[in-house]
């Protein structure tokens, strides 16, 4: 699409939703767990000017009511949920951006809710329904924050100021008056189909409004994508402390990719990642939030293999349908010795397996990529509507 061919503004939305069903063998206690959910119910809009200089992206996530206990998900942690993924909050993302020209380079603005120049893709938009571990050290989203980017050539520098805070529900806003106390940076390098990206962010007590330890974290990744072929590969570390004191460090790997063959795709992943462990209460999958910084009782390295197979299904009017089969064994080890927590006895084995299955729909536009905004956005060239190739069906 060419601005020229534009009379007016470009509106476009779409929803998309999974119903999934999940087996975790064992998930707590030697005890099998089977449960079923709908997850990642989203609506997205998109609203760019006749000729590509603003753009706005809207989206909702409505899993605060369709995910209220969580998704079991062997490792995964954050915001008071731990072998479950949480709820993402309701304004899932609320950005504007403005694009000029600036010499011979491309300059954003971005202000809004939604992700900061940090780390990959948010996974929701890659091909797997289940979360990595490393989740909450590889991505940092659902802030309010303000972004410069600029682009020149192959390379990519984005800046942002953002508050640290985490949401603590569903529901929950940003700390207006913690605007600013946390900051991140991202440069990306691209070149036909490749990318590579390092970035570093300073956040001030993400697990504390009031108070606590700051995170320094550190991202670096490579990613190709091309003709049907996806392939990622990121490293992570995540330092908590006071100042330039390290109270904990926690690291992740993770190699993933798919392979588009027809109506099939298959996709397989490989992760390494640790996270901290916090006492439990009654409810065995949640933790107090906020808890205490230094209640930390463990760290746990978890080593995960993911197999997926999914296929695309006719469509219906203009309603798009997938099924998916998702096969995932998980290995967790103490890190800490000696240690309060001992995965073998807390889970009734240190082999997990996880078995999913279930059918994705979608109506309208969806996002391709989640994370990055204006120039940062990659697409197949440099044209001024070009910022809207992230979105299909518009």
């Amino acid at each position: 699409m060419s601005a020229d061919s534009v009379r007016g503004p470009v509106v476009a939305a779409g929803a998309t939703a999974i119903l999934l069903g999940t087996v975790a063998s064992p998930g707590v206690n030697d005890r099998t767990l089977a449960e079923g959910y709908l997850t990642q119910p989203m609506a997205m809009a998109m609203l760019a000017s006749h000729n590509g200089r603003f753009i706005a992206d809207l989206t909702l996530d409505f899993e605060g009511a369709t995910l209220k206990r969580g998704e079991l998900n062997a490792g995964v942690h954050g915001e008071g949920y731990v072998d479950r993924r949480h709820p993402h909050t309701l304004l899932h993302e609320l950005v504007g951006t403005g694009i000029f020209a600036a010499g011979p380079a491309r300059l954003s603005l971005t202000a809004g809710k939604g992700f900061v120049p940090f780390g990959t893709d948010d996974p929701m938009s890659r091909p797997f329904v289940k979360y990595p571990v490393n989740h909450h050290l590889a991505q940092i989203l659902e802030r309010a924050m303000g972004i410069v980017a600029v682009a020149g050539g192959p390379l990519v520098l984005e800046g942002a100021l953002f508050n640290g805070d985490e949401p603590t529900g569903p529901y929950d806003l940003p700390n207006y008056d913690r605007i600013g106390d946390s900051w991140s940076t991202r440069v990306t390098a691209r070149a036909q189909g490749l990318e590579l990206q390092g970035s570093y962010a300073k956040v001030k007590s993400p697990e504390h409004e009031t108070g606590g330890l700051d995170r320094r974290q550190l991202s670096a990744s490579g990613r190709f994508e091309s003709n049907g072929w996806y392939a990622l590969a990121e490293w992570a570390r995540t330092k908590e402390g006071e100042g330039s004191s390290t109270s904990f460090t926690f690291r992740s790997m993770l190699a993933e990719g798919s392979v588009d063959a027809g109506r099939w795709t298959f996709a397989a992943r490989a992760e390494r990642s640790e996270r901290p462990e916090h006492e439990r209460g009654l409810n065995a999958f949640r933790t107090p939030q906020p808890h205490s910084d230094l209640s930390i009782i463990g760290r746990t390295r978890w080593d995960i293999l993911t197999a997926s197979v999914a296929a695309k299904l006719p469509s219906y009017r203009k309603l798009r349908f997938s099924s998916f089969v998702e096969v995932s064994t998980q290995h967790p080890r103490s890190l800490t010795n000696p240690s309060v927590f001992i995965p073998a006895e807390f889970y009734g084995s240190d082999r997990l397996w996880s078995f999913s299955f279930g059918g994705r729909v979608g109506v309208g536009m969806q996002h391709k990529r989640m994370g990055r905004y204006g120039v940062a956005v990659f697409k197949k060239a440099e044209a001024p509507m070009a910022g809207m190739d992230m979105h299909e069906d518009m």
